[in-house]
């Protein structure tokens, strides 16, 4: 049964996320490191660290983003992207 929606459109949204956070990741990374570094300031009091603590936990979920990509992608049903695109062909 054909779907309603455009699988290339879903693939090539998702292709582009994927680019957007490939970008971020350095950036993202060295923000780690430094909330890291920033664990060692002498005499930072417990609450503060726990916020660092939590910042770094956010910072993490990077790969949740990731797995959501996967997710969508896993979604498109087989062959769908390729019998939409040999449609558009004719």
């Amino acid at each position: 049964m054909p779907i309603k929606w455009s699988a290339v459109k879903v693939s090539e949204a998702m292709d582009e996320v994927e680019n957007q956070v490939s970008l971020a990741e350095a950036f993202i990374a060295e923000a780690k490191v430094k909330t890291q570094a920033a664990r060692n300031i002498a005499n930072l009091p417990q609450y503060v660290d726990q916020h660092l603590v939590r910042l770094i936990g956010d910072i993490e979920r990077i790969d949740r983003v990731k797995d959501s990509i996967k997710a969508v992608r896993k979604d498109i049903p087989d062959g769908a992207i390729e019998a939409e695109q040999e449609h558009a062909k004719h």
